[in-house]
């Protein structure tokens, strides 16, 4: 079993800033993929940014140049820095950890509004 604890939401005015992190602890494989999706009300979770344990980014299109996935192998924790916030990218942003099974943290709500 893998837990996922993610932190970080919160409310922010457009163009701001916001950085979450996530956390995977129990039993993690050498190899895996770890990655940020977020679902807006009324539409289907979609992912955001991943990456692997050596080091490989993925991201959509909308969010390229404003945020950066970053990991530390050490602590099997990702950051993903929200810089240039929009209020389309307001949505439950949930981490996710896959190896040989996929697990997912709870959620944690990032609203962009003024």
């Amino acid at each position: 079993q893998v837990q996922v604890v993610e932190s970080g939401g919160g409310l922010v005015q457009p163009g701001g800033s916001l950085r979450l992190s996530c956390t995977a602890s129990g039993r993690i494989f050498s190899s895996y993929t770890m990655g940020w999706y977020r679902q807006a009300p009324g539409k289907q979770r979609e992912l955001v940014a991943s990456i692997t344990n050596s080091g490989s980014t993925n991201y959509v299109d909308s969010v390229k140049g404003r945020f950066t996935i970053s990991g530390d192998n050490a602590k099997n924790t990702v950051y993903l820095q929200m810089n240039s916030l929009r209020p389309e990218d307001t949505a439950v942003y949930y981490c996710n950890y896959r190896s040989y099974a996929q697990y997912w943290g709870q959620g944690t709500q990032v609203t962009v509004s003024s």
